[in-house]
């Protein structure tokens, strides 16, 4: 687990949520709070990166490409994956997606599962209270679930855009997986988004 940045995201808080469920699956968990950690990946199954916003060294991101294309899986939600290190554009593409804006900001909203796979498997919607992302996507993800757009005063325009709200990708031979919920530490309490997001880190782990 690499976790930092911005606090607004709880990145410690929210990381160790997780680490009782990784633990009973068989894995040995190591935390950090750098990106230098990126720079010896050897052995390592699974990464899950939490660090909002923050900046980091371009040797680290290739380092971090160089493992994910050999097998080992990232994974991450919200913030903490799809709006890190703005400057790097290498790591946008390894994500496959880059938060741009919440125009509504906190907000009721539904996400709709339109596939099928083992990740989403046995649910077909669930409705949150927390930030909708709209993001600039890849082409080439798989899209596992989705969101709708209300109008917005200001952006009127937006009425209607359908954004990706769970994904997976490959990069090379390894796995990504993203979810886009997770503001907060309560949104991990919706029983689907804590289904949906310990079976991605297992889905994408190596």
């Amino acid at each position: 687990m690499v976790r930092g940045g911005w606090d607004g995201h709880v990145p410690v808080e929210a990381t160790e949520l997780f680490i009782p469920y990784l633990k009973e699956n068989g894995y040995d968990v190591t935390t950090s709070e750098s990106t230098e950690s990126y720079l010896d990946l050897d052995g390592v199954d699974l990464v899950l990166q939490c660090v909002s916003m923050g900046e980091t060294k371009p040797e680290h991101i290739k380092s971090l490409a160089d493992a994910i294309r050999g097998g080992t899986g990232f994974a991450g939600w919200h913030g903490g994956i799809v709006d890190s290190f703005r400057e790097n554009t290498d790591y946008s593409f390894i994500t496959g997606g880059q938060f741009i804006s919440h125009p509504h900001n906190f907000t009721d909203y539904r996400v709709e599962v339109v596939a099928e796979h083992p990740i989403v498997e046995g649910i077909t919607h669930f409705d949150v209270h927390t930030e909708q992302y709209y993001l600039h996507v890849d082409p080439t993800n798989d899209v596992l679930a989705t969101t709708t757009l209300a109008s917005h005063p200001d952006f009127p325009w937006i009425e209607g855009a359908v954004m990706p709200a769970v994904w997976t990708r490959t990069w090379g031979e390894g796995r990504v997986f993203v979810c886009t919920v997770g503001h907060k530490l309560d949104d991990f309490d919706v029983p689907e988004v804590r289904t949906i997001i310990e079976r991605g880190l297992l889905w994408a782990s190596k």
